[in-house]
């Protein structure tokens, strides 16, 4: 199914923009584990729009309901349904749409897909609205990994033009990973955060919008997770990572990088430190051969500038087949990099629970 994914652990996303609701249904997890509904609500809310100058005005409360898959505050063996309601909408800003689709959103292919029947409304299932149950989801999984040892966070690697500081790997630790999640722009280097907060509203000034690109780490994978060729740990969190409709490019380790190194600056050398085996660089961003080898997991995906921008643009009315203006109206984010980043954080804790539920790891449950 389209909109469902995962090998051990399946989630199915439902829902549209302007539907009443919008949820998840996770099955698969694994039974006995306690889910801390307050510290979900506080993840999710992380993703919510109207919370600063640099998001939409559109107010969504987001709470979080699960009516299914939880007993007594534990997973019980049943799938979870998750919901989310929604609220603020306001579907009159998209009655044009119908016949003008917008540059840069899925108005057009939508239409031709599913023969006009497709919702239009704030984009419909396609809109960058059904990424809150999915982070919700990750959610519910981040907090199983965390009582695994693993722990997932990430950071604004830039915005624009403007790069946050880079993070050696001797600074990688869970604590700084922590600290990220509780800052409103998480960044390294709060001077270079000033610099990409000026970029967001230089774009909204301009009535434009930029974007940027997200670092993600996880730290405590053991080695050996995943498989070779179609099966591996790059290709899960790939597929799963453009279920995020502003993800335009992921990379892992050096990444893109790598093809300007040489192989003796690239490759990352074998060592013996404190009773376990690691290397002394981390290149290969904790995956080689499509399985984990133990070094922090490091990936970095690129999130596209907002396609709902305020100056007006050339696009076509497909009934008429004439050229036309479009200037659109609505509430809309200047930058959704800010709001993508736990999105990404969410999606690597669904696959990791998925790659941990493989059959040679059942005994870790």
């Amino acid at each position: 199914m389209s909109s469902s994914y995962g090998k051990n652990l399946r989630i199915s996303i439902f829902g549209q923009s302007h539907g009443q609701m919008i949820g998840a249904v996770i099955d698969g997890l694994p039974v006995g584990e306690e889910i801390d509904l307050s510290a979900l609500q506080k993840f999710v809310d992380r993703r919510s729009p109207g919370r600063d100058e640099y998001s939409t005005a559109r107010q969504e409360r987001d709470r979080v309901e699960i009516v299914s898959g939880l007993y007594q505050g534990k997973t019980c063996g049943a799938p979870l349904c998750l919901l989310i309601a929604n609220s603020d909408t306001r579907s009159h800003d998209y009655e044009q749409l119908r016949d003008i689709p917008r540059p840069g959103h899925a108005d057009y292919s939508a239409k031709v897909r599913y023969h006009e029947y497709n919702d239009p409304r704030g984009g419909g299932h396609f809109s960058g609205r059904l990424t809150a149950p999915l982070t919700a989801a990750g959610g519910i999984c981040l907090q199983i990994l965390a009582r695994r040892g693993i722990t997932v966070g990430a950071h604004l690697w830039s915005i624009g033009g403007e790069k946050d500081a880079p993070i050696a790997d001797n600074c990688l630790n869970p604590q700084l990973l922590m600290d990220f999640s509780v800052k409103d722009f998480p960044v390294f280097d709060n001077a270079a955060g000033e610099r990409m907060q000026q970029e967001i509203r230089s774009a909204k000034e301009a009535g434009d919008s930029v974007g940027g690109v997200i670092e993600v780490f996880a730290i405590g994978v053991p080695a050996g997770l995943g498989s070779p060729m179609f099966d591996g740990v790059e290709n899960r969190i790939s597929a799963a990572m453009f279920a995020i409709p502003a993800v335009k490019g992921i990379e892992f380790g050096s990444g893109f990088a790598a093809a300007s190194m040489h192989g003796s600056e690239h490759n990352d050398a074998f060592y013996f430190v404190d009773g376990r085996i690691t290397t002394m660089s981390n290149h290969h961003g904790g995956i080689l051969g499509g399985i984990t080898s133990g070094m922090p997991l490091i990936f970095r995906a690129a999130i596209k500038p907002t396609p709902s921008i305020s100056q007006p643009q050339a696009t076509l009315n497909t009934k008429t087949m004439a050229q036309t203006q479009l200037a659109i109206k609505g509430r809309h984010d200047p930058c959704i990099v800010q709001r993508a980043l736990p999105c990404l954080e969410a999606v690597t804790g669904f696959v990791l629970l998925d790659l941990l539920l493989d059959s040679e790891y059942q005994s870790i449950n």
